[in-house]
């Protein structure tokens, strides 16, 4: 190992090491030293993959690419590195106790995939450490305080390790502040747009961690989304953060993740205030993305995400100007339809209510006026016995209208 100039023959690697900047299992591999890895290992550690894997780095191309046996295969060597290498994708291809002898100062990473494989409940100890080694084992301090539900713990060790990887890894910082930014941001912390920002910064040129940059972009757009709440303004400030995430995924490389942002997009979109004509384009993409979504959003795999982006679809067909409108209000109301199926009237009574209402007021628009009034009338049941007075009076107010038409 060469670090501060002194070399040891326990273990042959060239700090730092990419620990922990991709996920397991390529994470969790040593590169071996020598000409021939080293630029490899320098483009790992910032995050991005290799123009071209050198030989021995053939188990570590088949790792990451998800080709265990292969991996294994091609991780033939006897020495350290390559047999920890191997008890990484194989925990028991190695007695623990002797590689971790054999790997000297590196040992405690033997400790570290352990844990998190699930084999150890011990959290090891970063006492001594540094750089990106103090790193891997403060981050696994923070899964273990995680699993405790220690969480403001959680997010000062992964601050701590952020610090010990700064004078190694801008990619591995990145990681480690977008982690604790998405605590921050699951616990509601004030700081977490801000460590969101900064993890997104750090990890500007990082191309191949492309899915772990599209969560924090739609971390940061759910937080800007949610704060639009209260304050409409902000919601245009989450749209570009939509639009980075999906710039970086396809839906190949993460279907939920790539499917949640084409579905929040949208949300997005049709919540936003028209206040001009260029506006209403707004509808028709984010029916575009809505539809989008529902190629991973699938009625038998998410049966609520499918039932909720169906009904935004249909929502956005209904105040969609095209040219194809009544087309667009007949496919709302089968949208509606398949919805109700969903909705059973004794465990989501308003929720079943809403969706009566939407479609009959469709279907009054569509001149048919006897299904509008029985979905209405069951609607303005429901409303009735949920105390939704709001709700009842809107109800009866497209129903009074109906009667108007049905007069003239």
């Amino acid at each position: 190992m060469v670090q501060g100039g002194a070399v040891t023959e326990v273990a042959v690697v060239t700090r730092p090491q990419p620990l922990g900047v991709f996920g397991l299992p390529l994470g969790y591999l040593l590169i071996p030293a020598g000409t021939d890895t080293d630029a490899a290992r320098i483009a790992l550690m910032s995050g991005r993959l290799p123009d071209v894997w050198p030989e021995r780095l053939t188990g570590h191309r088949h790792a990451h690419e998800g080709d265990r046996e292969a991996a294994l295969a091609a991780l033939d060597g006897d020495d350290p590195v390559s047999r920890y290498n191997r008890f990484v994708l194989d925990p028991d291809a190695a007695d623990p106790s002797l590689l971790r002898e054999d790997l000297g100062a590196l040992g405690v990473l033997v400790d570290v995939v352990q844990f998190v494989l699930g084999r150890s409940t011990s959290v090891p100890d970063a006492t001594g450490l540094d750089g990106e080694v103090s790193a891997a084992v403060l981050a696994v301090a923070a899964s273990a305080a995680i699993d405790d539900g220690r969480h403001d713990d959680a997010v000062a060790l992964l601050d701590t390790a952020a610090e010990a990887a700064t004078s190694v890894s801008r990619a591995l910082t990145g990681v480690l502040v977008g982690a604790a930014a998405v605590l921050c941001s699951d616990l509601a912390e004030p700081t977490a747009l801000t460590r969101l920002q900064r993890a997104l910064a750090l990890l500007d040129e990082a191309d191949g961690l492309a899915v772990v940059r599209a969560e924090l972009h739609l971390t940061a757009a759910g937080i800007l989304h949610e704060q639009a709440a209260q304050h409409p303004e902000m919601m245009p400030a989450a749209i570009p953060h939509y639009h980075s995430a999906l710039q970086l995924i396809r839906c190949q490389d993460a279907p939920v993740l790539w499917a949640s942002a084409h579905a929040d997009l949208a949300i997005a979109y049709l919540t936003m205030p028209m206040v001009e004509a260029s506006s209403q384009l707004r509808l028709g993409i984010a029916a575009q993305s809505l539809r989008q979504a529902l190629t991973v959003f699938t009625r038998e795999d998410h049966p609520q995400r499918w039932a909720s982006v169906q009904l935004n679809l249909a929502n956005s067909l209904v105040y969609q100007p095209s040219r194809h409108r009544q087309e667009n209000l007949v496919e709302a109301v089968e949208i509606y339809e398949a919805v109700l199926a969903t909705r059973d009237r004794d465990s989501d009574p308003q929720g079943r209510a809403r969706v009566l209402a939407n479609q009959g007021n469709v279907l009054a628009h569509l001149g048919v006026f006897d299904q509008a009034k029985a979905k209405l009338y069951e609607a303005r049941f429901l409303f009735e016995e949920a105390g939704d007075t709001d709700s009842v009076r809107s109800v009866r107010g497209v129903l009074d209208e109906i009667s108007r038409e049905g007069a003239r």
